[in-house]
């Protein structure tokens, strides 16, 4: 079970998502930005550190959201969610071709990983819950 973190990146009613680039493992599919956890790393230390070597920003991290189990044919993943609040830097892409912010009303229009599309309800439900 490989640990990955997601970041739910919230700025008013908008959130951010970004699109894996060609060549890429799922290329062309919409995620919450993150990464893999690393040996002796907690998950928020993931966050910062996956953010800022794939996009060059710092973030706040707000609250979990929750978490997803998936399976996919060569891996399976535990990821782990949280939003954050950009704090510095401008989002250079880096690991992804597109970056897009957007409301949970827009959500359906993109295409996600599997194991990112449990996590909209969750965020959902944890949104309406402030």
């Amino acid at each position: 079970m490989i640990e990955v973190t997601a970041a739910i990146i919230e700025e008013g009613d908008k959130f951010l998502i970004a699109r894996r680039a060609k060549g890429k493992h799922l290329s062309g599919f919409w995620e919450f930005p993150g990464g893999k956890i690393e040996e002796g790393e907690t998950a928020e230390a993931c966050l910062h550190r996956e953010l800022n070597e794939e996009f060059q920003i710092n973030v706040f991290i707000d609250s979990y959201v929750g978490e997803s189990y998936y399976n996919y044919p060569d891996k399976k993943i535990n990821l782990k969610a949280f939003t954050c609040k950009i704090t510095s830097g401008e989002i250079k892409l880096i690991d992804h071709d597109k970056v897009e912010w957007i409301t949970i009303e827009e959500i359906n229009k993109y295409k996600f990983a599997p194991a990112d599309l449990p996590l909209i309800p969750l965020y959902d439900k944890e949104r309406n819950n402030r």
